[in-house]
């Protein structure tokens, strides 16, 4: 790059709403790409496309989300909190733009699944609704919440109860390859992109350099 743009924070406080909005969702860099599927009390089915998944520990194994302010009804978050089940599942090249039309508002009667022609299916263990479309699927189970109280956006974390994961994507060292699953990413928040690996790197000891593995 031959130039660096500057920006101040009163800059970012004067921005109309939309531009900041798409700046400040780009810097965290590629995020994840997912579908949450939940189901409420009497039936309905939900589906919301997340970028906010992020892991959070192997043992026990627990990934997180980020969901947004409950200033408007927030059918994910009332879906699992009732029922105390929901299901991530990554999104892939086939499926990308129907993932994208689930952030519309529709009303709580109403199914995502529905609306953009995504199959559900049931596990039998967990009671949420996976996307059977989906390469990897992850069912969990509600286990804590945080306010993050400087924007009143709240921080769930689940715990991993089952997997469905393609059985070609495990190579022989444990590395499970989501790439080779076909798994997506997100930059700012309409754009999509597929990935590619440049390396993989062995595991640092402090008396050997990094080097390629072979």
């Amino acid at each position: 790059m031959d130039s660096l743009k500057y920006i101040s924070r009163d800059d970012i406080d004067n921005m109309d709403r939309v531009p900041r909005l798409k700046l400040i969702n780009a810097l965290s860099g590629f995020k994840s790409a997912n579908l949450i599927g939940t189901i409420n009390t009497t039936g309905v089915e939900n589906l919301a496309i997340f970028s906010s998944v992020f892991h959070l520990g192997s043992d026990p194994p627990l990934l997180g989300c980020i969901l947004r302010p409950k200033l408007v009804p927030r059918h994910t978050y009332d879906n699992l909190k009732a029922t105390g089940w929901y299901t991530i599942n990554h999104i892939n090249e086939e499926i990308y733009q129907q993932a994208h039309q689930t952030s519309g508002k529709y009303r709580e009667d109403i199914s995502e699944f529905n609306m953009t022609d995504l199959t559900s299916f049931y596990s039998g263990e967990c009671e949420a609704p996976y996307v059977k479309e989906a390469n990897i699927r992850i069912g969990l189970k509600f286990l804590e919440e945080h306010l993050v109280q400087t924007n009143n956006t709240y921080m769930i974390v689940g715990s991993i109860e089952q997997l469905m994961l393609p059985a070609d994507c495990f190579e022989d060292d444990g590395f499970f390859d989501i790439e080779k699953a076909g798994t997506l990413t997100i930059s700012g928040l309409d754009a999509y992109h597929k990935t590619k690996r440049i390396d993989k790197l062995d595991y640092v000891r402090v008396d050997k350099s990094v080097k390629r593995e072979e």
